[in-house]
């Protein structure tokens, strides 16, 4: 049985945030008890404050004001000598590196709040470090390597009824199997995770399995207006609360959709809408998916041969620079897909 959902990272005296509560409300609450905290001399609830402020920017897009942030509140935290604090804010900057791309700095401070967790006792913060390094192995492509602590943190979480850990996982393990065609259960699986976060008023984790969602039924199915009601019903959420990421992530799906039932125009449209919105938050995933849909739309429109390898193999340098092997293959399924041999290939051959 699952209670209802509640954001471990507003802290403090921001514990009466709600998970829900807009990303514009939580930084004006969070920077109005950070400077209350700061002129009284509190170091320990400046780090709290401190923490969703940093989240605040993190989830907009600011990076940027969000790298600053969480350095801000691990200083003081460390000042407090409060171990929890620590964690959290090295958890913070755990994910802000893995969404600007930095998987490696991810790993290490993702890594290192795991361990001061563990050391202070907080089983969450311990569970979210573990979880982050789940995610950027995922997104890496790594699915041997994490898919056993996904599983590991599911069962966790659904130990504990935490309904928003449990929508994570869920929701990780779903993509995971969708990524190697298991669509079926990707299905059941991000459907459970509807269904958790609904009931207990995540509608974060709700909009994202109603993304995943979307993705298997198109893929699967065919069924492209399915899909793009999802979508829409998703977007509503995203708009509501200011998720920028979800929200860009939400475009680049429907450019998917749309890419995949031939409709290449109104694809284009969306890709490079996605492109847009995820260069103004500098997130580098995002932007070489994006720039990929948009290389495969306009290949279909006509676009001249050369200058569609080009572009690929520049994606193809991008990614494997980022590290983002299943990303890696799409690219070389693109070449397969548009007919146009990758550059290796092309000179193999011509040998």
């Amino acid at each position: 049985m699952y209670g209802k959902a509640f954001a471990p990272e507003y802290q403090g005296s921001l514990t009466t945030l709600s998970v829900n509560s807009s990303l514009t409300d939580v930084l004006a609450a969070g920077t109005e008890q950070l400077r209350a905290a700061e002129r009284a001399g509190q170091p320990g609830e400046a780090a709290r404050s401190g923490l969703a402020v940093a989240e605040a920017h993190r989830r907009l897009g600011r990076v940027e004001d969000a790298d600053r942030a969480w350095k801000a509140s691990y200083r003081a935290a460390r000042q407090a000598a409060d171990v929890g604090a620590m964690a959290w804010a090295l958890w913070s900057g755990g994910t802000l590196a893995r969404q600007r791309g930095a998987l490696p700095l991810a790993r290490r401070l993702l890594r290192l709040a795991a361990d001061l967790g563990e050391r202070g006792g907080d089983v969450v913060v311990r569970g979210y470090s573990l979880a982050g390094l789940a995610e950027t192995g995922r997104i890496q492509g790594d699915y041997e390597a994490v898919g056993r602590l996904h599983e590991q943190l599911l069962a966790e979480a659904r130990r504990r009824g935490e309904a928003r850990h449990t929508v994570w996982a869920l929701e990780g393990i779903a993509q995971m199997h969708r990524n190697t065609g298991r669509y079926d259960s990707a299905y059941a699986l991000f459907e459970e995770a509807s269904e958790i976060a609904a009931r207990a008023d995540d509608r974060r984790g709700h909009a994202w399995a109603l993304r995943g969602l979307a993705d298997v039924v198109s893929v699967r199915d065919g069924d492209t207006e399915r899909a793009l009601e999802l979508l829409s019903e998703a977007e509503t959420t995203c708009r509501a609360m200011r998720l920028s990421s979800a929200l860009a992530y939400n475009h680049k799906m429907r450019g998917n959709v749309l890419y995949r039932a031939g409709r290449y125009a109104q694809a284009r449209e969306l890709y490079e809408q996605a492109l847009e919105e995820f260069r103004e938050m500098s997130e580098p995933r995002g932007e070489a998916l994006s720039r990929l849909g948009l290389a495969k739309s306009l290949a279909r429109l006509g676009r001249d041969r050369d200058e569609t390898a080009a572009e690929l193999a520049d994606l193809a340098g991008l990614l494997e620079r980022i590290g983002l092997q299943h990303a890696r293959r799409m690219v070389a399924r693109a070449h397969e897909e548009l007919g146009i041999p990758a550059a290796g290939r092309a000179t193999e051959a011509a040998l």
